[in-house]
């Protein structure tokens, strides 16, 4: 089990002309991914995905980088001890911060890859639980700026295909946005659940005239309305309604959300396991929550990679909420380069695969196909 070879390997490709969703971080014009490869002597190979942070390359540089030297020669089954070297030796001081959290998750979810596979078990045995259904809502770069009734016509297609919930992009205009959520509310019923991502775009007051109005047409969450340093925005708002608010996807490590968690403003928490610091963090802020009543509806990124891992996380630990499903019309990294990461049920759950590990193969002669695009992949 002593880890031999690192790879990340960062990918893009373009989006098709005509293709560009529209959102709160700008325009998509390619999509990014960083895959990591770990290789032990016993000849078993892992993968995970770290975020590409809208830096692939720089995110790859360092799992090539530093992150190799240190875990190189440790034993793949350490997964806690090899966290901890990255920790005290790259981030905790002097060490790239979120960055290197990124980078680090990649590492830390092959290594889980590993050590199930080795157990012979799917990953969420081996993390303690048992397979079962997680209700998916329609998410990922999708349901964007447009026309209310071309947004609404799209909504109702991902609840006729069966999830019981979809997620619209805000923080356009106010008008703008609430005109949106009424059209997708009175086209899919009242039965849909209605999430909303702001992409930290709204201002104080912005969410003090919006907030009343999603409180009417029954909106699940406002998610990241203000940026996740600005607590003060966050513990004012509060005040404005009853819509929950759900954060974490830019949170990194479990201390950061201990001060997400201190103040007492977020009801759902939406840790990224290819951002937050890997599964071995993600386990850690998801008993933090659970503490605190809250439920776990964790973001997921560009690959069937860190899709596959969250729903084995989200089938072990005891207060998942929603799963994010990728419902975009061209991502590439999703399934052509894995095949499908979970298993979609007609009743709108997804359920983890059963084979050892994550239960994915990584077509490794399909990653010269996505070369690195360097530059934003949104732009205004």
């Amino acid at each position: 089990m002593k880890i031999t070879d690192i790879t990340a390997y960062p990918l893009s490709y373009p989006l098709p002309e005509g293709k560009n969703v529209a959102l709160g971080i700008g325009r998509t014009v390619k999509r990014d991914a960083v895959l990591v490869r770990v290789r032990t002597a016993g000849g078993l190979t892992g993968w995970g995905e770290s975020h590409h942070g809208r830096c692939p390359g720089a995110i790859a540089h360092i799992v090539n980088t530093t992150l190799r030297q240190l875990a190189t020669g440790m034993d793949a089954s350490d997964v806690v001890g090899v966290w901890q070297v990255i920790h005290q030796m790259q981030l905790a001081s002097h060490g790239m911060g979120a960055g290197c959290a990124m980078a680090m998750s990649g590492l830390d979810m092959a290594l889980w890859d590993i050590r199930a596979q080795a157990a012979g078990w799917p990953l969420y045995k081996l993390l303690g639980g048992r397979a079962k259904g997680i209700p998916a809502y329609a998410g990922g770069i999708s349901l964007g700026y447009q026309a209310p009734e071309a947004l609404a016509e799209e909504a109702e297609g991902y609840v006729k295909n069966g999830v019981s919930a979809v997620k619209l992009r805000i923080g356009d205009t106010v008008r703008k946005d609430i005109a949106r959520i009424a059209a997708v509310r009175k086209r899919c019923g009242e039965a849909a659940a209605i999430m909303t991502d702001a992409n930290a775009r709204y201002s104080i007051e912005d969410a003090r005239a919006a907030v009343p109005a999603f409180d009417e047409l029954d909106v699940y969450w406002l998610e990241e309305p203000f940026s996740p340093f600005d607590e003060h925005a966050y513990a004012t708002a509060r005040a404005f309604g009853r819509t929950a608010f759900a954060a974490g996807e830019n949170h990194y490590t479990r201390f950061e959300f201990a001060r997400l968690l201190q103040g007492g403003y977020i009801r759902m928490l939406q840790p990224d396991l290819s951002k937050v610091g890997g599964i071995t963090e993600g386990l850690r802020v998801a008993a933090m929550g659970g503490a605190q009543k809250l439920s776990v509806h964790p973001h997921t990124s560009a690959s069937g990679v860190n899709m596959a891992a969250t729903i084995h996380f989200m089938a072990a630990i005891d207060n998942p909420g929603y799963f994010e499903a990728d419902m975009a019309e061209h991502n590439a990294f999703r399934a052509e380069l894995t095949g499908s990461p979970y298993e979609l049920r007609p009743d709108g759950t997804v359920w983890p695969l059963e084979k050892p590990g994550l239960g994915l193969t990584v077509d490794e002669s399909l990653l010269a196909r996505f070369p690195l695009i360097e530059g934003p992949g949104y732009v205004k």
